[in-house]
């Protein structure tokens, strides 16, 4: 796809990666090492960091709100609204779509699994998930899938709008998981399973497969009922079949031939189940990641996977170093290693950050209203920025 689609999938397989995942500049060269030494953080701008969010013009959005944490420091701010209709100011517990964000939380739980001995991460697909994967894509384990390294074909048949009035026109298309599975199983594997990495959704639509395969259901009541509940994160949820976002929260808009926003916040998410589909706050995915890094839900050798990257031999189909461990990705500004996710749907885009050691966490979301033109994550860029010199 090029880069200027406004389709969903341009921004799910194109925004989150490389050195765009966080900023569209040239700050964030992809370090190998899985452990760097320390860096000095600065103390925290309030003023530099609200005036970053505050510039809803660079991209054009309708609001920002972003929840800096971590023993470094905390800060928080909002700017904008969340609905233009009535103006109501954005709060810092609206809710909204997270998009890819939802892989981290897919990822915890199969590493879960794993834990309980329910499953391995060398376990074929096609094993544990019988009839869905022709016989073709065998070598295909659950590591590969976890880490964007499965080499599954691209999607054949599904809509590719290259407008916003084309993606009204599909908002509300429903697959379900076989149909969207089977979109991707057409022809040879792009490669050799482990030997590239391509970041890929439909890997996580396989992923949360597996979990429904083996707990008996669905993956949302399994990350409800693992992580959810477990750390308290009650405006955190799993759609399912819903395209509403229900309570309060903040509409995402996209604009339209004729320069109006359109309200773009209720449609269809079944194409992204499992991979794109959760919503939650910035209060919660903050809660999450630190949970996460240190060890509230994983046993330390599975949580260790986390922070490893595939081996340097394994690169991006572009030829530049692999940056997608298992369940995040990895990116250096200014010389501090970060971990976390980007998540992008229509009207939302998030970033989920912390150092290894949570000196510094960070969870941005924010409202972009226009095609994808290269500047969509100048937000992003500048609050890392801030946040790192």
């Amino acid at each position: 796809m090029t880069p200027t689609r406004i389709s969903r999938r341009s921004f799910v397989n194109v925004a989150v990666s490389g050195t765009a995942a966080l900023a569209a500049t040239a700050v964030l060269p992809v370090q190998r090492a899985s452990a760097a030494l320390p860096v000095p953080l600065p103390p925290l701008d309030s003023a530099a960091l609200q005036a970053a969010i505050d510039d809803l013009e660079h991209p054009p959005s309708t609001a920002a709100r972003l929840r800096v944490g971590g023993t470094g420091g905390h800060w928080r701010g909002t700017s904008g609204v969340a609905d233009i209709r009535t103006r109501r100011p954005v709060s810092a517990d609206d809710r909204v779509r997270i998009g890819s964000i939802t892989k981290v939380f897919v990822a915890t739980v199969v590493l879960q699994l794993v834990a309980e001995r329910r499953v391995a991460l060398d376990a074929p697909v096609r094993h544990v998930l019988p009839g869905l994967l022709p016989a073709r894509f065998a070598a295909v384990t659950l590591t590969h899938l976890l880490n964007h390294t499965s080499g599954l074909p691209d999607h054949v048949g599904i809509p590719d709008p290259h407008t916003a009035e084309e993606v009204f026109r599909h908002r509300f298309d429903h697959w379900t998981p076989r149909e969207w599975v089977a979109t991707a199983t057409h022809g040879p594997l792009k490669f050799a399973p482990g030997t590239r990495q391509e970041y890929r959704g439909i890997n996580y639509v396989l992923a949360a497969l597996i979990i429904e395969r083996l707990t008996g259901r669905s993956y949302g009541e399994a990350v409800a009922a693992r992580i959810l509940r477990p750390l308290g994160l009650a405006r955190t949820v799993v759609p399912g079949d819903d395209p509403r976002i229900h309570g309060r929260h903040v509409h995402g808009y996209l604009t339209m031939a004729d320069g109006s926003l359109r309200d773009i916040t209720t449609y269809d998410q079944s194409s992204s189940r499992g991979e794109g589909d959760m919503i939650s706050t910035t209060r919660d995915l903050d809660r999450m990641l630190s949970a996460l890094f240190s060890g509230e839900l994983l046993p330390p050798e599975l949580l260790r996977l986390m922070f490893t990257l595939p081996p340097d031999e394994v690169r991006m189909l572009d030829g530049s170093p692999a940056r997608y461990s298992t369940g995040l990705q990895q990116a250096t500004v200014n010389g501090v290693t970060l971990w976390g996710k980007t998540g992008e749907t229509y009207g939302y885009k998030n970033a989920a950050f912390s150092t290894r050691d949570q000196q510094r966490r960070f969870v941005l979301a924010y409202h972009p209203t226009t095609a994808r033109d290269g500047g969509e994550s100048r937000m992003i860029a500048r609050v890392a920025d801030l946040l790192t010199t």
